[in-house]
């Protein structure tokens, strides 16, 4: 059993995908990020960096202690090596799919987190901010095109872990102020992810916590 320490952002969607897809038990134990839930001491003992998702594994594959692991990538990571799935087990397959999960908590994931703070939620709007981050988020949505015009999925021919870490953060694209018809192949690829029944259902799950845009 997973317990998930989740709010239906961007960072928690990626693991509800994981979770639906791979048929996992898991029970959701609800971060509100907006009543400040993360600095909760009992959540800080999980996640010390107050930021959610985080996870504890009650049934680790070696028997022993529940493991708690806090960081969405690192949370992806253990959960396709614990299921064996989403993540090829030849090396170049492998490297591949960790490449483009690498890319997305180092890039995609803090750029559009930028372009959503001083396009939709900063106090003060600053048009230099603003025009760098939507600017970057479509230098990133370029990468993704160009790498999907040579493979199906951004880890290659098969859903990965990749494709679960990037498709929540292109979700909000109007926010971000970006068109998809733009990027055909990156359209083709978010179409499919949104049609698959385990993201429907993972999204679904996030619309009963939160009447908010997700």
């Amino acid at each position: 059993m997973i317990d998930l320490f989740y709010w239906p952002t961007p960072n928690g969607h990626k693991i509800t995908l994981f979770l639906e897809e791979a048929g996992m038990d898991y029970t959701i134990h609800t971060v509100d990020i907006s009543a400040g839930d993360q600095f909760r001491p009992e959540f800080l003992a999980i996640s010390p960096n107050n930021r959610m998702p985080a996870i504890i594994d009650r049934n680790p594959e070696d028997g022993g202690e529940p493991i708690s692991i806090f960081e969405s990538g690192a949370i992806l990571l253990y959960l396709a090596e614990k299921a064996e799935q989403f993540l090829p087990t030849d090396i170049r397959g492998r490297m591949a799919a960790i490449e483009w999960l690498f890319w997305q908590v180092g890039g995609l994931g803090p750029m559009a987190g930028q372009n959503h703070h001083f396009v939709q939620y900063a106090p003060e709007k600053i048009p230099y901010a603003m025009t760098r981050y939507i600017n970057e988020t479509n230098r990133l949505y370029g990468v993704m095109d160009r790498r999907l015009a040579q493979v199906p999925f951004l880890g290659g021919t098969d859903y990965s872990i990749a494709d679960m870490a990037c498709y929540p953060w292109v979700v909000p694209w109007k926010r971000q102020q970006q068109n998809l018809e733009e990027f055909p192949h990156l359209k083709r690829w978010f179409e499919g992810i949104a049609e698959r029944p385990a993201t429907i259902r993972a999204y679904e799950k996030g619309k009963a916590l939160s009447a908010r845009p997700v």
